[in-house]
């Protein structure tokens, strides 16, 4: 690996940004930072001239890879409908290695070209995770040389326990499809992760690590969100948990015996499975003993604003969660739902989405505090706080170069809100993982990117008219699904996270 030397670029600090100084990258880490360092032998020397900002890499604190070649497809819809288009389990879709690998890259090439360093995938592989399929995710991660955190989001019981009022609302008609058992059990899972553990975790000099994820609390049984609690303490790795994301997630409380009047925060913790390793996804739908309860466990709350707007699930409650001291990373959440792949709108949508919540003004996210969110609050996400996140020496050598040069930056006003509310993507000019630059004016440089483009162009136009016969069959489903979103919109539950007075 070819040592590198940053020549008078401005270092980005929570506290303060510097003036022009030199920054030293050896390995994999941050060697030095200060005035007039030498260049070792051999080692690339990059000028920064003095309007170059060194900024650590973006962290996508949450993600859905297998749903990359699938934006701009829908419609916004709620999320219940909308998963009903998204991910059908159906054998017509499963895909080839080579399908998973490609779409896995797109989202990593659009990813890298933009500044984002780091990952958290919580990949859905439908109809079930086969071996091949999980080493074609992990290899497009390893080829393109990004820093990915890699679990499997799978339910594990049938649609009709994971839902309220739907077997009520379904009929006779929809009985067998929505009482019928997931792809694959609890035993058959445990058993791929055991797979990704063993051959992916720690690959890439520790570059590419496992996690586990529950996908939510009321799509698993209480068995196997223990024994994937368990696996995540022995590796000391996150676990994903979407948590009250929606209003009909909110009533599950009162409608499915399980729960026993309990939000999913409130029966999650009563399980002992919230700890300082868990990412609470989305969190929209909580209330303050929510909070309470994921304060003093510790946990970091992933927060996909875009994809909230784009699903219409409604407003995180950002300071109250701040205000607790709970950490916050940000997420694209998936392709689909966020239509790019791109950290930049979720930075600007962060910065923007709360000030319509009807708080005093100066309770509305700084530009500070949303940078905070995505670079710690991200890095805590990953389980890697001391790792990434800062550029400081000792640390993860991810970072991004971006040119103040660029038309967001001019004229230069405030570093920091111009980057939460001026930058697109378009002034980053390198971007660099574990002291390896990885893409370089707008080009990624690991792979060949108009080649894989090109396949994957061909590829997925083939895979249109069996994406849309699964669509036509989704829709038998909709009016029940319809019916359920209305019934839980209509149902008091003591709280409001939508804008415009809906109740």
């Amino acid at each position: 690996m070819t040592d590198v030397l940053f020549t008078g670029v401005l270092v980005y600090g929570a506290e303060t940004i510097s003036t022009p100084t030199d920054v030293l990258v050896r390995g994999q880490r941050i060697a030095a930072i200060g005035d007039g360092l030498v260049a070792p032998p051999g080692a690339r020397v990059i000028n920064g001239r003095g309007h170059h900002l060194l900024a650590p890499g973006l962290v996508n604190a949450h993600f859905h890879s297998p749903a990359n070649h699938l934006k701009g497809m829908l419609p916004s819809l709620p999320l219940e409908l909308f998963m009903l288009y998204e991910s059908p389990a159906d054998e017509a879709l499963r895909p080839s290695p080579r399908e998973a690998y490609l779409r896995t890259m797109l989202g990593a090439l659009e990813m890298l070209r933009t500044g984002t360093t780091s990952v958290q995938d919580d990949a859905f592989v439908m109809p079930a995770p086969e071996p091949d399929i999980i080493d074609a995710i992990m290899s497009a991660y390893a080829d393109a040389g990004i820093r990915a955190t890699v679990a499997l989001d799978q339910p594990e019981l049938p649609e009709a326990d994971k839902l309220p009022f739907l077997a009520e609302l379904a009929g006779p008609e929809l009985a067998a499809a929505i009482h019928a058992p997931a792809p694959m059990g609890r035993t058959e899972l445990l058993g791929r992760y055991d797979h990704l553990f063993r051959t992916w975790h720690g690959a890439a000099d520790g570059r590419l690590r496992g996690a586990v994820s529950v996908s939510a609390p009321q799509r698993v049984s209480p068995e196997y969100f223990a024994a994937l609690a368990e696996l995540g303490e022995r590796h000391d790795v996150p676990m994903f948990v979407h948590m009250l994301e929606t209003k009909v997630q909110r009533v599950l409380a009162t409608e499915q015996p399980r729960f026993a009047g309990r939000s999913l925060v409130r029966y999650t913790a009563d399980l002992g499975l919230l700890t300082e390793r868990t990412n609470v996804i989305h969190a929209v739908w909580v209330d303050g003993a929510d909070l309470d309860l994921i304060a003093e466990a510790g946990a970091t709350v992933a927060h996909n604003p875009v994809s909230n707007l784009r699903l219409g699930s409604g407003i995180m409650p950002f300071r109250e969660i701040r205000r607790r001291g709970i950490p916050i990373g940000l997420g694209v959440d998936e392709a689909i739902c966020n239509d790019a792949v791109d950290m930049w709108s979720v930075v600007r949508a962060a910065g923007l989405v709360h000030n319509v919540t009807g708080l005093d003004s100066d309770l509305w996210p700084s530009a500070a505090e949303v940078l905070d969110c995505l670079w710690s609050g991200g890095a805590r996400a990953m389980g890697q706080a001391d790792e990434l996140g800062a550029v400081e020496a000792g640390r993860l050598a991810d970072l991004v170069l971006i040119d103040l040069h660029a038309p967001a930056f001019t004229p230069l006003n405030d570093i920091r809100g111009q980057l939460v509310y001026c930058e697109s993507g378009g002034s980053v000019r390198l971007t660099m993982v574990d002291g390896r630059v990885v893409a370089e004016a707008g080009q990624v440089s690991t792979v060949d990117e108009d080649a894989l483009l090109a396949e994957a162009r061909e590829l997925f136009a083939a895979r249109q008219p069996a994406l849309r016969e699964a669509h036509a069959g989704a829709e038998r489903f909709r009016p029940a699904y319809e019916e359920m979103v209305r019934r839980a919109a209509r149902r008091e539950v003591g709280l409001n996270r939508w804008a415009g007075g809906r109740a």
